[in-house]
């Protein structure tokens, strides 16, 4: 079976790998698509004592059950499904609602799809039952890998926010996840202003929907924000970058009463807590990833309302383009990027 390894320091390849067959209460995926995350690169990027060189990356999986394993209830041969990659005991709180990355009965059972255990960069993965996640039928499998993470992540905080036609949305960042979540509010009614540092990453906003754009390298972003709704700031603000200025600035673009989600990963955050808070009754989310349930939400909202979310893939490669793909996606001037399967 061929599949790609991240070998440390920005550097992979793809190799043969076991054939692999599934175990009790363990289903064969064959993979149809896998996405490629902003998240996978901070593996790709760190060093060769912190990767798992073993083990495929690629947690956005999406393809058709091939063959059961003992004990299977819950699916059959040929199903169509997207993969929630985590994998906890199935019997705690936070597994009963979905969310089995908050599992909080961690054990050797314990999976991170794509981390500690084979992901999808693969032309097959063995996953368990619990952790397929249902498409409808006009969802094709490009699109449900996307929703496997990236976009099901913009979906909860678009829902946590209770994002309606009465917002004017500010999304800083428009990688995959910002750009899915330009999209979904566009459809959700509300008007989205639309925070880069990429022209190419702006257009592809707007033809997503955004109503306004600000490239924040030419401009500061918060004043250019208050300019367009009349001085006030934005009801509502998600930040899909991970880094300290930008959380600032998302809090900061809000009105009075307003509120933020924190989306992007890693880096640290200074508020000057009475002014950008406590004095703007300013409420913050934070926002990781999404429930099991959450993500088949998010599809059957993309399949009621035919959203085009296919129209944010940049590039589509095959198994052995994986390593010159990841060349290109580690500039992150790109829009979404997914390895195919025929």
């Amino acid at each position: 079976m061929r599949g790609a390894r991240f070998l440390g320091d920005r550097k992979a390849e793809v190799t043969d790998f076991p054939d692999v067959e599934p175990g009790p209460h363990e289903v064969l995926i064959k993979v149809r698509a896998s996405g490629m995350c902003g998240s996978d690169l901070h593996t790709y990027r760190s060093s060769i004592s912190e990767v798992n060189t073993e083990n495929r990356p690629g947690h956005e999986p999406c393809g058709e059950v091939a063959a059961l394993g003992p004990g299977v209830t819950s699916a059959r041969i040929g199903d169509r499904a997207m993969i929630h990659h985590y994998l906890g005991c199935g019997t705690c709180r936070f597994c009963r609602e979905g969310y089995h990355q908050l599992c909080s009965n961690p054990g050797p059972y314990t999976k991170y799809y794509g981390g500690s255990a084979h992901g999808g960069h693969g032309e097959h993965m063995v996953v368990h039952e619990s952790t397929l996640v249902p498409m409808p039928d006009t969802i094709d499998y490009e699109v449900g890998s996307m929703i496997a993470c990236g976009t099901s992540t913009a979906w909860l905080a678009l829902e946590k926010l209770q994002i309606s036609s009465r917002d004017v949305l500010a999304i800083f960042g428009q990688g995959p996840v910002g750009v899915a979540g330009t999209m979904l509010a566009a459809e959700m009614g509300a008007r989205v202003i639309a925070v880069d540092l990429s022209d190419k990453r702006l257009k592809l906003a707007k033809e997503a929907g955004a109503w306004e754009t600000v490239n924040a390298s030419n401009v500061d972003s918060v004043e250019a924000i208050r300019e367009l709704t009349h001085g006030e700031g934005v009801h509502a603000s998600m930040e899909a970058v991970g880094g300290g200025p930008t959380r600032k600035q998302a809090a900061q673009a809000c009105r009075v009463f307003g509120r933020t989600a924190l989306v992007g990963e890693r880096g640290d955050a200074t508020y000057d807590a009475t002014p950008d808070i406590i004095h703007r009754h300013l409420t913050m989310y934070g926002s990781w990833t999404v429930s099991k349930f959450g993500m088949e939400d998010c599809a059957n909202f993309i399949a009621d309302h035919n959203i085009p979310m296919a129209s944010l893939v940049e590039r589509r490669v095959n198994i052995e383009d994986t390593v010159e793909a990841y060349e290109y996606f580690d500039q992150q001037t790109s829009g979404k990027m997914i390895i195919t399967f025929d």
